[in-house]
């Protein structure tokens, strides 16, 4: 889907190709796809994801705490739930009680059925 966007750099096309490739019910890191690809940060691709992640399933790639995308939490809290993505509840204590990412079982390494998506 990437190759739909005019004039995209090099480099947000790897990150959001990247994206397309996570399994509905799963998540990436913002670091997890820069160590994926080799380059760049978790700054580089959080900001690719700002600027162009629209394009692609960007409920799919996370900051590392699980805490979701301030400002999209109602539209990821759909998604993860329709994909059946792993939550652990808010804390009693939290003003949102807003759930968090489960990333322990959420997390995907980017294999695929045992072998490595990007060989």
């Amino acid at each position: 889907m990437s190759e739909d966007l005019p004039d995209l750099p090099a480099y947000a096309e790897r990150v959001l190709d990247v994206a397309e490739l996570v399994p509905p019910g799963r998540v990436m890191t913002y670091g997890d796809v820069a160590e994926w690809l080799g380059e760049g940060g978790p700054r580089q691709v959080g900001r690719v994801m700002a600027l162009y992640g629209g394009a692609v399933p960007w409920w799919r790639v996370v900051r590392a705490d699980g805490i979701l995308l301030p400002g999209h939490e109602v539209e990821a809290l759909g998604r993860y739930r329709e994909e059946g993505t792993p939550l652990r509840a808010a804390a009693r204590q939290a003003d949102d009680h807003v759930p968090r990412l489960d990333m322990r079982r959420a997390r995907w390494d980017g294999s695929v059925h045992g072998q490595d998506a990007h060989t």
